[in-house]
C-alpha cells in the first residue's frame, strides 16, 4: 500500500470505516486500495505538473444558486420556461410537449414547478404564478389523450395488453400503463437494456414489484456485465442521425427523464452553475473548446475534433500501441513542459517537429489538454451528476444515466469524448502487450477527467478516497459501453414523434380557423384538395416512392415487403449505374425518413421499412450523404 507517499489522500485512507461507501452496488468493484495504485500515482503526476504551472491557474468559480435558481434554471433548460414568469400565458406548445411526458417524467416537472412557484410567491413577483394542479389538469382532463392515459392506480385488464403492438398507422405508444403491461409481458434478461420505455418507469415499476430486489452486481474487471441493445424493427437511432429541431427536443426530455430517473433512485440531481471566468482566447492549451474549434475550422473547415487533440493521439498510435504501461507511464515533466510551450508557438505555424516527440511525453501531452480545459470535458454543469452515476443502484440504471447524460452534453464535448473513448479502446485492445487492461486504463484517466480544478481543492480532495473508486469505475463505463452510450432511447424518439404530430395537429387547426376567419374563397380550397389528391392516388397502398437526387437513378417505388430493410433499397438504387453521375460508395449514403411525424432522421441498414412506415406513414423517403 502507499503509506503516506501521497500525504494529500493518506489521512482519508485511514478514516475509511471499514466497508463504507464500498458496498454500493459493487460499483467500486473489488478495487481496494491496492488496485487503486495507478489513480493515486496518476494524481500526484497531475498535482506535480500543476505545481509546475501554479501561477497560470484560474480557479473556476462555482456559483452556490438561490432558492428555486436551480429549479427555475432547470425548467428553462427544459424549455418549459413559459410555465412561470411573464411568458406565462403563452405555454400552448408546452402544453403539447408536457402531454407526451410520462408519469415520472410529470412527476419530475411538477416538483419544480411547485418549488419556483413557492420562491417566487415568496419573493412577491408581480407575475402571474400558475398552479401546479392547473398546468397538468389540461392534459388529465382529456385521459385518452395523454401519454399516462390514466391514473397510475389502474390495473390494466389483460385484453389492453397487446395494445402497444398495435400496427395501426402511425401508432406508437408512449402510456405508463401500456408500458407496465409491456414490462410484465417481455422476460428481458439482466443484460437487455430496454429502450422502449422510460428509464425512470422502469426503475419505478421495479420499485413497486416484488421482484423489486435491486440486482447488485459484484466482482471485478472482467465480471462488467455484457449489455446488449434488443434489436429494434423500426432502426436505431444514433447521435447525429436527427436532424436539429428534433435533438433539440430530444435534449428536453433527456433532462427531464435524468431528473425522473434521479428524483425515483433518491439521489440528488444538481446542475451545477459555473460563473464566467477570464480565459485565454487563442493557442492550444487552456482554451474553451468551442473557442479552439473556431480555431480549427478557419484552418480545416467542418473539423469537430480540435486538431492538436487528433494529431496527440495520432503521434501515440504511429509508434505503436503495443508499449507497456502507454497512458500510464508519465513523460518527463519538464520536457512536456517545454513541448508545451513549443507547441503553442509552432502548432498552427506548421514548423513544429514531430519527430522529437516521445510517446510517453505524447500520452502526458494529451491528459494535460484534457485537464488544461478552462470547463471540463463533462462540462461543469454535468461533472458532478457523472459522479453521482456511481450512487444508483444498479448497474443497468448507471448506464441508463450514462446515456442521457452523453445525449446532454454539448455537441463539441460529446464528439470529443467519443474519439478519446475509441482511442482508449484501442489501447485495451492491446492489453496482452502494454498491460493496460480496462480497469488500468480507467484509473489512469478518472483523474483526469474528473478531479478538476476549477472547483477548488476542498470538495474535491475531501471525499477523494471514496470517489476515486467510483469515478474510476464510471470511467470504466464509458469505455466498456461506449457504442451503446451514443444511441438515443427509442421512447425518447417516440415522444418526439408525439409532439410533432400533435403541433401539426394544433397548427392545422389554427390554420382552419384563420381560412373561417378570413372567408377564404371556396374554390381556393376545393383547388388546394384537388392539389392534395393526387398524392395519394399516386403511390398504391403498400408502395414507397424513394427519391435520389444524388444518384443515377433519381426515384424509384418501392413495394414494402415484411423483409424488406433499409439497406436494401440503397443497395437497389447503387445497383443502377450510370456513367455521368459521380459513384457514391455503399457507406457514403443513407436513407432518410422526412418528415410526418420527425424531422429528419438517418436509418441503421437494419431498419424493416414497413414497421417504420407504419409508425411514420407520412413520410417522405430520401437517398443522400449523410452531412458531416
Amino acid at each position: 500500500r502507499r503509506s503516506g507517499q501521497y500525504t494529500m489522500n493518506h489521512d482519508h485512507s485511514k478514516k475509511i470505516p471499514d466497508g463504507a461507501s464500498f458496498d454500493r452496488s459493487g460499483s467500486q468493484d473489488s478495487l481496494d486500495e491496492l488496485s487503486m495504485d495507478d489513480y493515486w500515482k496518476e494524481l500526484e503526476n497531475i498535482h506535480e505538473t500543476r505545481g509546475n504551472n501554479h501561477e497560470e491557474q484560474v480557479a473556476l468559480v462555482v456559483k452556490e444558486p438561490d432558492e428555486g435558481e436551480l429549479e427555475e434554471e432547470w425548467l428553462k433548460e427544459a424549455g418549459l420556461s413559459n410555465l412561470f414568469g411573464e411568458s406565462s400565458g403563452d405555454s400552448l406548445e408546452s402544453m403539447v410537449f408536457l402531454s407526451t411526458l410520462t408519469r415520472t417524467q410529470k412527476a419530475a416537472v411538477e416538483k419544480r414547478v411547485e418549488t419556483v412557484t413557492q420562491t417566487m410567491r415568496k419573493r412577491n413577483k408581480q407575475h402571474q404564478i400558475p398552479d401546479v394542479r392547473d398546468i397538468f389538469r389540461l392534459q388529465n382532463d382529456s385521459k385518452g389523450k395523454v401519454c399516462d392515459g390514466s391514473e397510475p392506480s389502474t390495473v390494466r385488464t389483460s385484453e389492453n395488453k397487446n395494445e402497444t403492438h398495435g400496427g395501426t398507422k402511425g401508432n406508437f405508444s408512449l402510456g405508463t400503463d401500456e408500458q407496465k403491461s409491456l414490462l410484465e409481458d417481455v422476460p428481458s434478461s439482466d443484460t437487455d437494456i430496454n429502450l422502449e420505455i422510460s428509464f425512470a418507469e422502469q426503475a419505478a415499476n421495479l420499485k413497486d414489484s416484488s421482484v423489486g430486489k435491486m440486482y447488485k452486481g459484484g466482482g471485478g474487471d472482467t465480471l462488467l456485465p455484457n449489455f446488449r441493445l434488443p434489436k429494434d424493427k423500426t432502426g436505431t437511432t444514433k447521435i447525429g442521425d436527427l436532424a436539429p429541431q428534433d435533438m433539440k427536443k430530444v435534449y428536453s426530455l433527456a433532462l427531464i427523464e435524468l431528473t425522473a430517473l434521479y428524483d425515483i433512485l433518491g439521489t440528488e440531481f444538481k446542475q451545477q452553475k459555473a460563473v464566467k471566468i477570464k480565459t485565454k482566447d487563442s493557442g492550444l492549451f487552456g482554451v474553451p473548446l468551442s473557442l479552439l474549434l473556431e480555431q480549427d475550422q478557419k484552418k480545416v473547415p467542418g473539423t469537430k475534433i480540435p486538431l492538436i487533440f487528433q494529431k496527440l493521439i495520432a503521434q501515440i498510435e504511429e509508434t505503436t500501441l503495443e508499449t507497456e504501461g502507454l497512458l500510464r507511464i508519465p513523460g518527463v515533466a519538464t520536457r512536456v513542459k517545454g513541448l508545451c510551450q513549443e507547441l503553442e508557438a509552432k502548432f498552427y505555424e506548421g514548423t513544429f517537429n514531430w519527430e522529437n516527440v516521445k510517446q510517453h511525453d505524447a500520452a502526458s501531452l494529451l491528459k494535460l489538454f484534457i485537464r488544461e480545459l478552462p470547463q471540463p470535458l463533462l462540462t461543469v454543469e454535468y461533472l458532478k451528476a457523472f459522479q453521482d452515476v456511481q450512487n444508483l443502484p444498479t448497474r443497468k440504471q448507471q448506464l441508463q444515466a450514462l446515456n442521457l447524460l452523453v445525449i446532454l452534453l454539448p455537441e463539441a464535448n460529446r464528439d470529443t469524448l467519443k474519439v478519446l473513448l475509441e482511442f482508449l479502446q484501442r489501447v485495451i485492445d492491446h492489453r496482452d502487450k502494454n498491460k493496460m487492461t480496462l480497469k488500468n486504463v480507467a484509473m489512469v484517466m478518472a483523474p483526469n477527467l474528473f478531479t478538476f480544478h476549477g472547483f477548488g481543492s476542498k470538495t474535491i480532495e475531501q471525499s477523494e478516497f471514496v470517489m476515486a473508486a467510483g469515478t474510476a469505475n464510471v470511467m470504466r463505463f464509458m469505455i466498456q459501453y461506449q457504442k451503446l452510450l451514443w444511441t438515443i432511447p427509442k421512447f425518447i424518439v417516440n415522444q418526439v414523434r408525439k409532439q410533432n404530430t400533435e403541433s401539426q395537429k394544433k397548427e392545422k387547426k389554427d390554420k382552419a380557423m384563420k381560412k373561417l376567419l378570413k372567408k377564404m374563397a371556396y374554390d381556393r380550397e376545393k383547388h388546394e384538395k384537388q392539389e392534395k389528391t393526387p398524392n395519394d392516388t399516386d403511390v398504391p397502398q403498400g408502395v414507397i416512392r424513394v427519391q435520389a437526387p444524388h444518384l443515377s437513378k433519381v426515384s424509384m417505388a418501392i413495394q414494402l415487403t415484411e423483409e424488406l430493410k433499409a439497406g436494401d433499397i440503397v443497395a437497389r438504387f447503387l445497383s443502377q449505374k450510370s456513367g455521368n453521375v459521380q459513384t457514391l460508395k455503399k457507406e457514403e449514403v443513407f436513407l432518410y425518413e422526412i418528415g410526418g411525424n420527425i424531422g429528419e432522421r438517418c436509418l441503421d441498414d437494419d431498419t424493416y421499412m414497413k414497421d417504420l412506415y407504419q409508425l411514420n406513414p407520412n413520410a417522405e423517403w430520401v437517398i443522400k450523404p449523410k452531412q458531416s
